[in-house]
């Protein structure tokens, strides 16, 4: 309902790796679409067309897509790259199904663990020259009276004319106060 502001991604109530790649890179194209005018005007200094919140699945594809559209992007991501994928027990399948990446094109490998998919994305990632900042942790977005939006985090502020959701929904778990909770396992 804010317009410019995207959910994408297991946030969006669909857990499905392959869905989640679809929706990031269809906000980045909705989001390419709409400033094909404010860019032609040339772009605000200090402004980012994009700001992806998350480097998930969702996340990836969306920065990614930025790139291909030559968007001025940022990804802020509170952990690690692959996001909850990353803390997927070793071994796990993750995808049964081809998917196309943006910059990439169809992965046709069917049958797809976690460390595959981790170790795809980092070696492409680092061909493209990811703009990631990680172990940074969004704490509020404020809509600003221009349209754009200032996205706070505990080491500075963003401001983007666009922001694309996709931090999953672990984001912030709910500890129980017991032994091992804080194992890398858990």
């Amino acid at each position: 309902s804010v317009p410019n502001l995207f959910i994408a991604g297991e946030l969006g109530g669909l857990a499905l790796i392959r869905n989640a790649i679809n929706q990031g890179r269809d906000c980045t194209d909705t989001v390419a679409a709409r400033l094909a005018t404010l860019r032609a005007n040339g772009g605000t200094p200090g402004v980012f067309d994009l700001l992806v919140v998350g480097a998930g699945p969702a996340g990836i594809s969306a920065s990614l897509r930025a790139i291909e559209r030559k968007l001025h992007y940022i990804t802020i991501e509170q952990d690690e790259i692959g996001g909850t994928v990353a803390k997927y027990p070793r071994q796990k399948l993750v995808m049964t199904s081809p998917v196309e990446f943006p910059l990439f094109g169809k992965f046709k490998k069917t049958e797809l663990s976690k460390e595959e998919l981790i170790a795809f994305w980092r070696s492409n990632l680092e061909k493209v020259n990811f703009n990631v900042r990680t172990g940074e942790k969004v704490e509020d977005i404020r809509k600003e009276p221009d349209g754009s939006f200032m996205v706070t985090t505990a080491k500075g502020q963003y401001r983007a004319r666009a922001v694309v959701l996709s931090l999953g929904r672990a984001g912030n778990p709910k500890k129980l106060g017991i032994k091992g909770e804080e194992l890398p396992k858990v």
